[in-house]
């Protein structure tokens, strides 16, 4: 079953200051669009889920295993389950993270 969904008009949710989301579970994945605030800062984390970050406006730095990675409009990090990782805004960004297994945690 085909279903079109107009993301950005969808309710956001904060789930941590300056991380607004936009979210779409599919069976087997989970996409989050995030409007992020600048200056916005992810505290380090990890997840079972292998997480794909792809930037779709704005700097976002990521922090994982110890590197930094800066990244831009297209830039894309895949990030394997457990693996820890932080973050902060260098702008305000929209980014899509996709999650796979879904994130039951986001419903």
């Amino acid at each position: 079953m085909a279903e079109q969904i107009d993301v950005w008009s969808t309710e956001a949710r904060e789930l941590m200051p300056g991380f607004k989301g936009h979210f779409v579970h599919s069976e087997r994945a989970t996409l989050v669009y995030w409007d992020i605030d600048p200056d916005a800062i992810l505290p380090e984390h990890s997840h079972p889920h292998e997480q794909i970050v792809n930037v779709l406006e704005g700097t976002f730095e990521l922090v994982m295993e110890g590197a930094s990675h800066i990244l831009g409009p297209g830039d894309v990090l895949v990030i394997s389950g457990d693996i820890p990782h932080s973050g902060c805004a260098h702008t305000g960004c929209k980014i899509l993270d996709v999650f796979s297994p879904v994130r039951e945690d986001y419903r």
